[in-house]
């Protein structure tokens, strides 16, 4: 996603139709069977949930939680079954995941972190309480409450989740220690004000992003940063093309956030499926990596990447893009972005708005509403 606007689109579908035809001859890469986050989840095919996404890309192996995880959102393919037929099935899912749980419990909960065990018990008592009420949701045959209490069970596995993890996971390279760096996740609102009224006389309205510093430490880290000086209030889209959502370019010939007079640039950060510290300045394709997944892949209709110069992976700054997962170039499990832009998170509330925006649009405010405290600044 090239940091000049004006060149974007062009630039990048020009690229993305040539990896394509390499990528047809080269052949395709199989997917794990057994490692699910780029492959498995909602929906029995590849995550395209952002917040399934979020869970698996937590630093996280404790098979009891996650086997709850997977009956749960195995839930999503049971309801594409017409009318009541589908219930039986999601019976048997809630009475497997209450099984775990009890079976389980202790194992799960040995894992909280120290720091965590608090909030981590609290989810369980949660979860426990919401898969009863998903029982008596089946009982009365409510078909139609049975996505909002299913993803009432799946926030609270993901605080289950988030409590097991306890020290963050690796050394961020000593050479970015001059840059913010986002030691955890961290939640960011943003308001948006339409030029004029669309689909339903909307005129804006507020989207809740999910910025993922486990696995995008500095990428993240920037970006928070950056909401937290209050960069982006006020700003205005500058690119909707069906493609992407695009902004964070400041007024004037700048092409980034300036410290001094100097554009501050971060690395291309890529976290690995299999790896423990993420790669950095070079794309997958550069060092021959190409058939390998990212923990947080272009999946996710809402996907969050930091905005670059073609030729140069390290010239990101203060643009970024949401992906919209509508293109023949961005198919999921074989996406060629992956591994050539840095994600960073993901949109978990309010995505819908990204269909109606447009050049102009504004972003009236940009605020950290949650895990500011896990931004770590330089000294």
């Amino acid at each position: 996603m090239p940091v000049q606007l004006e060149q974007a689109g062009s630039l990048l579908r020009n690229a993305l139709l040539g990896a394509a035809a390499a990528a047809l001859v080269g052949g395709g890469a199989a997917p794990d069977a057994l490692a699910p986050p780029a492959w498995a989840g909602i929906g029995g095919g590849a995550v395209t949930n952002a917040k399934a996404l979020l869970r698996y890309s937590l630093p996280v192996d404790n098979k009891p939680i996650r086997q709850i995880q997977r009956d749960l959102e195995a839930i999503s393919d049971d309801l594409r079954v017409p009318g009541s037929k589908s219930l039986g099935p999601i019976g048997r899912r809630v009475r497997a995941a209450s099984s775990v749980l009890e079976r389980e419990g202790s194992a799960i909960t040995a894992a909280f972190a120290a720091d965590k065990k608090a909030a981590g018990l609290a989810a369980v008592e949660g979860l426990k309480q919401s898969l009863s009420d998903f029982q008596g949701v089946l009982d009365a045959q409510d078909k139609q409450a049975v996505p909002l209490v299913q993803q009432q069970c799946l926030d609270y596995v993901g605080a289950v989740e988030e409590a097991m993890v306890g020290a963050f996971p690796f050394e961020v390279p000593k050479e970015y220690a001059d840059l913010p760096q986002l030691k955890g996740r961290a939640t960011v609102e943003m308001k948006f004000k339409f030029t004029d009224a669309r689909e339903n006389n909307a005129t804006g309205g507020t989207m809740t992003m999910v910025l993922d510093g486990y696995n995008a430490p500095v990428s993240a880290g920037d970006f928070v940063d950056l909401v937290r000086r209050g960069f982006y209030t006020g700003m205005e889209i500058q690119r909707a093309d069906g493609f992407v959502v695009q902004t964070g370019k400041p007024d004037g010939s700048s092409q980034g956030f300036e410290v001094d007079g100097k554009v501050r640039t971060i690395p291309l950060e890529v976290m690995v499926k299999g790896d423990k510290v993420p790669v950095y300045e070079e794309t997958l394709e550069d060092l021959g990596r190409f058939r390998e997944s990212p923990v947080l892949p272009f999946n996710a209709f809402g996907t969050m990447a930091i905005a670059r110069e073609e030729f140069d992976p390290n010239s990101g700054s203060s643009q970024f893009f949401w992906l919209l997962k509508e293109s023949e170039l961005t198919p999921t499990g074989a996406n060629l972005l992956d591994g050539r832009y840095g994600v960073f998170g993901y949109v978990t509330e309010g995505s819908q708005l990204l269909k109606e925006m447009q050049v102009g649009d504004k972003i009236v405010s940009a605020k950290v509403v949650d895990g500011e405290e896990n931004l770590v600044l330089p000294k």
